[in-house]
């Protein structure tokens, strides 16, 4: 095990310094549109998703012939918060409380200015199936995200700011659409419509159920309690979730199952609701089950391996790390995971590549995307072998 320790370990050292040396700034799989190409579109929605697939899909990275440039990123910046105040933990240097904490100012500085309370989105503008994503726009998922880490922050380094960043993103996350049937509620993906999304809508629940075990806002808690109810009523009989219900969303992913069991085992933990302790352990079981190969292979969907994507690599080992306390087996595919992602994905310099297709690899450093995931996940795991 002290092997496995220095080799995560060093892993971590390299990442952490490209991320420090590039100012946390990377490009994103999705800012096609940041492109001078953009303007050939004239706003057609389909033209734009063309744009986007072409850049996100292109095993040449073509982004510094089309005008789009690293940037920083939110995520990515409550990411390595995240990465940071763990290795503070765990070592009790200061560099990594005060590196973490100008992490949290920045995003404290840099929410959206479209909305009073905390949240945050992507630097770019965005265009999918579902339509178009103004740049800046909040969305559930990053703004629930950032939020455990100040809620981290606020167990950690016990200041009373960070609870109150905590309590304002519960804020506008109870504000947001939300979808009412007969077995649950989704809250929405994003503000300004209604859209149906599982793992959005459990981040949003355990964000919620986590800040409420501080602040005890019974709202907040029935609101968590019928978004779980809503996701965990319609998981799949052999434990899988739908991305999402609607039937253009039918497929079964890796991260975003991860993210899924993440949330419901943090709803369970915080409000002590058992009610659906059976659904997270045949998600568990599913998801331990379906999506790695013998050799530590993190597969991208169910029922098929390439992409090989670091998005998938370091969800999965967030996720196999938080669960090493649920299942003993957990830990140990953790780490066969993280060497195979240490030995295939990362550079020299230090940055984990963005993909592996079959024949080649894609070596664009995503910075949210890659170097910031991988190091919460790197870093989560190293906090638990050490335990």
């Amino acid at each position: 095990m002290n092997e496995v320790r220095d080799i995560i370990k060093k892993s971590i050292e390299k990442l952490e310094k490209w991320v420090e040396c590039h100012n946390y700034k990377g490009y994103e799989p999705f800012d096609g549109s940041s492109s001078f190409l953009r303007l050939l579109t004239f706003g057609n929605l389909y033209a734009e998703r063309l744009l986007h697939q072409l850049v996100r899909r292109s095993p040449v990275n073509l982004r510094p012939l089309l005008g789009i440039k690293p940037e920083v990123s939110t995520k990515g910046r409550g990411y390595m918060a995240s990465g940071y105040l763990k290795i503070f933990e765990l070592t009790g240097d200061d560099q990594y409380k005060e590196k973490a904490v100008k992490c949290l100012d920045w995003l404290i500085k840099n929410k959206s200015p479209n909305y009073s309370n905390y949240s945050w989105g992507n630097h770019f503008d965005f265009s999918s199936r579902s339509g178009k994503l103004p740049k800046l726009e909040p969305i559930i998922v990053w703004t629930s995200l950032i939020g455990q880490t100040f809620l981290d922050a606020y167990k950690i380094l016990k200041n009373t700011k960070y609870i109150d960043v905590a309590t304002s993103i519960s804020d506008w996350i109870l504000e947001l659409p939300r979808e009412q049937t007969d077995t649950g509620a989704c809250l929405s993906y994003v503000a300004y419509k209604q859209l149906s999304i599982h793992n959005s809508n459990m981040l949003g629940a355990a964000m919620l159920a986590r800040t409420a075990k501080f602040t005890g806002n019974e709202t907040a808690l029935k609101v968590a309690r019928e978004a779980m109810e809503y996701s965990c009523s319609r998981q799949l009989s052999d434990g899988a979730w739908y991305y999402g219900e609607a039937s253009d969303r039918h497929w079964i992913d890796n991260f975003h199952t991860g993210y899924n069991l993440d949330s419901l085992k943090c709803y369970i933990e915080n409000t002590g609701d058992q009610t659906y302790e059976k659904n997270l352990r045949k998600g568990f079981e599913y998801f331990k089950n379906t999506f790695f190969e013998i050799d530590g292979v993190a597969k991208y969907y169910h029922n098929q391996t390439y992409p090989i994507e670091i998005q998938c690599i370091s969800q999965a080992i967030d996720t196999l790390a938080y669960f090493s306390d649920y299942d003993k087996k957990s830990l140990q595919l953790a780490i066969k995971v993280a060497k195979w992602a240490i030995d295939n994905m990362q550079d020299k310099d230090g940055h984990f590549y963005y993909r592996k297709l079959p024949l080649m690899k894609v070596k664009t450093p995503m910075l949210h995307w890659g170097q910031a995931t991988m190091y919460q996940g790197l870093t989560h795991l190293l906090s638990k072998i050490y335990k």
